[in-house]
């Protein structure tokens, strides 16, 4: 037997365990693909047999499944020779299915939009209420829904720097870098929530970790030289300001912590401020 009529086999094969599993579209793609197979070879008498068996009994699992049904209530009709009109009415069927499949990813979709609106307010309420813990509480269920979802923990993270719980907010900013670390918004805010925090060192890392991705950001650099404010790095801010002006020359700021950087360090400001 062919390698192709071996692949047509398990192919065929895999349809049931597809239905069990209430994957019907695949379950159909493998029919079709295998009953495509079969009609491409030369098939002697004994392989005729054994896959016009097999196909019916595919055929008959696909008429017995309810999740099929819902979608494409008409009968599959098959008999042996009939191979030809089996593969057109599999492949009206996987159109169906396929056309399905996206508005249910569309409705997916909306309800998983609505579920985290519907929690982020709430989470909200909490923390303006000053109900920390249980803001806490709900924030992380919600996180724990949508483990992949990078922006929903950066939205998270949002909202405790509103309500000054800069711990937490770190916590998320760095599960959104780890699951989007070509974010650059992230490594800004996670560096001032370190700022705040006081942890000049780990924000430093964090920042220099972002200029990976993203060198030619000024604010990336004034933020940076904001941190080296704080930690008392003069000649660090220094150079972060000058680079954020580099970038951009019109950037009042970066001018305004160039000439402090400069002024701490005894040396005269830089006309422009």
């Amino acid at each position: 037997m062919s390698a192709e009529l071996t692949k047509a086999r398990a192919q065929i094969n895999k349809v049931g365990t597809y239905l069990k599993q209430a994957k019907p579209l695949p379950a159909v793609s493998a029919l079709y693909e295998a009953v495509a197979a079969v009609m491409r070879t030369q098939l002697i008498r004994s392989e005729k047999e054994e896959f016009s068996k097999l196909i019916l009994d595919a055929v008959l699992h696909l008429n017995g499944d309810r999740n099929l049904r819902k979608i494409y209530p008409l009968i599959l009709e098959y008999k042996p020779g009939s191979e030809k009109e089996l593969v057109d009415q599999l492949y009206s069927v996987l159109g169906e299915l396929q056309a399905s499949a996206v508005e249910s990813a569309k409705d997916m979709m909306a309800d998983k939009e609505e579920r985290i609106e519907r929690g982020l307010a709430a989470g909200k309420l909490l923390i303006e209420e000053k109900r920390f813990d249980e803001a806490k509480d709900l924030l992380e269920k919600l996180a724990r829904e949508f483990p992949r979802d990078s922006d929903l923990r950066a939205r998270i993270a949002e909202l405790f720097i509103g309500g000054e719980l800069f711990e937490e907010a770190f916590s998320y900013l760095d599960e959104a870098i780890e699951l989007s670390p070509d974010q650059i918004h992230h490594y800004n805010r996670i560096g001032i929530v370190l700022r705040k925090l006081r942890k000049f060192d780990i924000a430093e890392k964090y920042f220099m970790r972002a200029t990976e991705f993203a060198k030619s950001d000024p604010n990336l650099y004034f933020n940076l030289g904001r941190l080296y404010i704080d930690w008392a790095r003069w000649d660090k801010a220094e150079k972060a300001s000058r680079l954020a002006l580099r970038l951009s020359p019109g950037f009042v700021e970066a001018r305004k912590l160039l000439n402090y950087a400069l002024k701490k360090q005894g040396k005269d400001p830089e006309p422009g401020a």
